[in-house]
This record gives C-alpha cells, structure tokens and sequence, in this order.
C-alpha cells in the first residue's frame, strides 16, 4: 500500500499543480510519471492493466459514436493515406538530415530505419485527440468526425505494420471474426432488456472487454481494433450516447494510469533529451499537413485548422511500432526512449494548444483566403435556416412528434435538426425538411446563418445539458422567437426558464396530465369546473 500511495499523492499533487497553472490536469499526470521515475519509486504491477483498461473504455467509445460510413468518405481514408506516405518520406528526410549535421543517433542509418521512425512519428494520438474532443464537446463535429476516422484508419495501418514485422501473425480463426454481426444483433437485444443503471455500466464494460479486446487479441489483432469495431456495431443503438456518458467518469479515472505510464518509460540522457526536444520542430508541419489536405478537399478553413491542430502530435501507437522495430533489429533501442519523451513533451504542447484551440483557429482562418460558399465540400457548407417559420433540434419521438405537431396542425414550415446521420436519412424518406448538425458543437452554430424569420424553435434533444447549451447559443446568436424545452426533472426546468426558455415541457409531470386528460375526454368528462 507503500508504493499505490506515493502514486496517489504525486499524481493528484501534479495534477492540482497543472490547474493552479491553468493547464490541462493531463500534463500534471504526464509530470507525475517522470517524476516518479526520477524518485526511483517501483513500478506498479497492476499500472499497465488499468492503462489498458482506459484506453479500451475509451476505444469502446469512440466506436459507439462512429458510423462506419464515416471511414469510406474520402476526407479520412484519403486524407490518412496521403498524409502517413508523406510523414514517411518528410520523416526519413529529417532524420537524414540529422545525421548529415552530426547528430549521432540517427548517423548511419538505412532507408529501412528511417522508414519506420518516419512511420512512427506519422500517428496521431487516438487517447489525447479523443479526449481533446470530448473536453470541448466537438466529438460529432465535422472535423471531430474526421479526426477520429483518420485515427480509426492510422490504427489499422499499424495493425498491418505489426503483423508483417513481428511472428505475431493472426491466427486463421481471425476470419471467423465476421460471427460478430449476428452478435451484435444479439447484444443489442439483450441490451434492450437492461436498465438504465449500473448494470448497464457493466454491460459497456464487458462487451468492450470480452468480444472486443479479448477476442480480438486471442486470433492475433490488435485488443484496441476491437473495442472499436464491437463498440461500431453497437452504436445505432438508442442508449449509445448514453451509455458512453456512463463511461465516462470510470474512463477518464483509469486513463491516468496510461499517462503515468508514458512519463514512467524511461528518463533522458542529454543525447536522447536534445533529440526528443529536436523531434517536436516536426509538429507545426505535422498540423499544417492536415489542414492542408483538408482544406484541398474544399472543407471550410475552420474544419480544416481544427482538425490540423487536433492531429498536431505524437502518438502511443508510435511507441509501439519503434518498440517492435527495435525488437526486429530495424531501430536503435535508444528511439524507443527518445520517441517516449517526445510523446510526452507532445502531449503537453497539444494540450496547450488546444485549451486556446478557438481562439488560435480564428488567427489562423483570418490570414486563409475566403472560399465561396458553393465551392465548399456540401458536408461543410452553411446551414440557411432563414426560409423556415420553426426550428425543431433533436427529431427522435419527442422531436419528430413537435414537428408533425407544427408542420400539420399550425401549417408552419419547419427545418428539423439533428446528429444522427440514420435520423436524418429516414427523416427525408418521409418528406421532411431536415439538416445534419449537432448542437454542442460551436462549428454548427457558426454555420447557422439568417434566423430572423424563424418564430419558434423547439429543443428536443435528450440530455438536458444539450439542451441548455443550445439554449445559449440562441441567446447568443440574438435569437428573438419563443423557445420551448424539454426536461425531465424540476431543476432543470427551472435552469431552463433561468436561461431564456419561456415554455419548458416536463416529460413526467405534463405527460401525465396530457395523459389524464386524454382518458378524461374518452371517458366523456369535461374539465373540472364543468363537472
């Protein structure tokens, strides 16, 4: 209990330490690790279980929140593709180039070698990223979506690394992994007869563990590859969104132990520091290549330099491939110690950046030349509500019963929103006015242009603090017209009505005098005062 308790108290001291500097607590829990290293303080023996743990929960997550056909558009596999061939190339050209100045690690190293340090120093964080966007709420944005498919593919890529440089070959039985789709299936009907409680917490945990991590390393793939494609197949399930909440807090604790474990990797010599340190100029290009590559696709300059500075570092995966090269013969072991401190050194400055991502993307999209509206990629191109008399956001049953409402009995014309991409497809089999967009991303409400004709707008949507933040943004947009919410419990009500709602419909309470009220009419009864 010794050593778990010097683990507790340097690491909540590191990270109340990054807070009182204003930084994200991930760099105090990143600190923590290199100054436990330097302590001499024994390696926790459960550590590296409880970071893979996180990284899995996490993986899981993301997976419930991918749609698949996000990876066949272009702007992922494209963009993954032309960006990991140049980092390559520009990789092996730096390191040469290095060698060429005197540096010695990289000095008399083959094409082979620098091929696989520039492959390492190509990935990107799946862990950072994701919780960057999870932290700012844009992880069903545009370019969050994207970021997230490119790291889904740059995962896949390393899956193919590892099998070809290692005796690690999946097993023949890896084909019997298509069984998942019928399992699916059959995990979704379970999943329906599950309450929404703890027990569905354990659910998350046990799908993402067994069929995803586990099944997955037991036919020779990558445990993390799992937890992804299991937690895509489930993700059209209703109580996704939610039971990715209910991860969250179990998560974001067992991912402390995964950046401890960076900074616990190994600590510098003046020869491996300078290096890590010279490996960092390599990120602003690094960033610049997506949002190039983004921007070339026609995605707004906004979209483009998100997703860049997003992308913008180095990842755990690389650790991985320059671990299995040096294994291999193909790599100094000493990369292995420079690369963790790059990773490390990485994390912070893209923590950093990102804190102040809004405002640092407006700098940079102002010195970007204007792109009309018609030549951008129609994914990304501004959301005209101005034609429409109402403003339906979120079209499950709730929302798609208010847009009826409005549309047949009122005669009003109406534009639903909504994230989901089968929402909206079925939403305009039916005939209905719809738009793609998610309310707790600031890059929709950037894109919403002339509302002065709308009179309404309805918040529909199932959590409360969707709701609420759209409510803001209304506010903050000048928005005149009456808003209507939905809540489900009396403080939320009362928050709504504090911030701007002047009709809040309360699930429970006003659905069951809508209820007795309806029996009262079947049953012939007239209101109270006429009985």
């Amino acid at each position: 209990m010794g050593t778990v308790a010097i683990y507790l108290v340097v690491t909540f001291l590191a990270g109340l330490s990054a807070i009182v500097m204003r930084l994200p607590p991930l760099v105090g829990f990143l600190a923590a690790g290199f100054i436990l290293k330097a302590m001499g303080v024994e390696r926790l023996a459960d550590l590296e279980i409880l970071a893979d743990l996180g990284v899995t929960l996490l993986l899981f997550g993301v997976g419930l929140k991918l749609d698949v056909r996000t990876l066949l558009r272009k702007e992922v596999w494209l963009t993954t593709s032309v960006h990991m061939a140049a980092s390559v190339a520009l990789g092996a050209v730096f390191t040469a180039g290095l060698a060429l100045l005197g540096f010695s690690l990289p000095a008399g190293s083959d094409l082979r070698t620098l091929a696989v340090i520039g492959f390492a120093l190509s990935f990107s964080s799946t862990v950072l990223v994701v919780k960057i966007l999870d932290d700012r709420g844009e992880s069903q944005s545009l370019y969050g979506r994207i970021a997230v498919g490119v790291l889904v593919m740059q995962d896949a890529a390393a899956v193919v690394f590892l099998g070809i440089t290692t005796d690690r070959t999946p097993s023949p039985w890896a084909l019997a992994l298509v069984g998942l789709v019928p399992l699916a299936w059959l995990l979704r009907r379970i999943w329906q007869r599950i309450a929404h409680d703890e027990l569905q917490v354990l659910f998350g945990v046990v799908v993402a563990l067994v069929p995803g991590y586990a099944l997955f390393e037991a036919v020779g793939l990558k445990g993390d590859l799992g937890a992804v494609i299991v937690g895509m197949l489930l993700a059209s399930h209703p109580a996704a969104d939610e039971l990715s909440q209910d991860l969250f807090s179990l998560k974001e604790i067992l991912l402390i132990g995964f950046f401890i474990s960076i900074g616990l990797t190994g600590l510098p010599t003046p020869e491996t520091l300078e290096m890590s340190v010279i490996l960092l100029l390599v990120l602003p290009v690094k960033a610049a290549g997506y949002a190039a590559i983004l921007w070339l696709m026609r995605l707004r300059p906004r979209s483009s330099v998100m997703a860049g500075i997003s992308l913008g570092n180095y990842s755990e995966f690389g650790l991985i491939v320059i671990a299995v090269g040096a294994e291999s013969g193909l790599v100094d072991g000493r990369w292995l110690v420079v690369l963790s401190v790059s990773v490390a050194l990485s994390f912070v400055i893209s923590a950093l950046v990102n804190s102040r991502g809004q405002s640092l993307s407006r700098q940079l999209v102002d010195r970007l030349p204007d792109v009309e509206p018609e030549h951008l990629n129609p994914l990304d191109r501004p959301i005209d509500i101005g034609g429409a008399e109402a403003l339906v956001l979120g079209l499950g049953r709730t929302g798609g019963g208010a847009y009826e409402r409005l549309t047949e009995d009122y005669g009003l014309d109406v534009i639903g929103i909504d994230a989901d991409e089968f929402v909206i497809a079925h939403r305009r089999s039916q005939g209905w006015n719809v738009r793609e967009g998610d309310a707790t991303d600031t890059d929709f409400w950037e894109r919403v242009t002339s509302h002065s004709g709308v009179r309404l707008a309805v918040l529909a949507m199932p959590l409360h603090e969707v709701n609420l933040y759209a409510l803001d943004r209304l506010v903050g947009l000048g928005f005149s017209g009456v808003v209507g919410a939905l809540a489900k419990f009396d403080e939320n009500v009362d928050e709504l009505r504090d911030h701007g709602a002047e009709a809040v419909f309360h699930l429970y309470q006003d659905a069951g005098a809508s209820l007795a009220a309806a029996v009262a009419h079947v049953a012939g009864l007239g209101p109270a005062e006429d009985l």
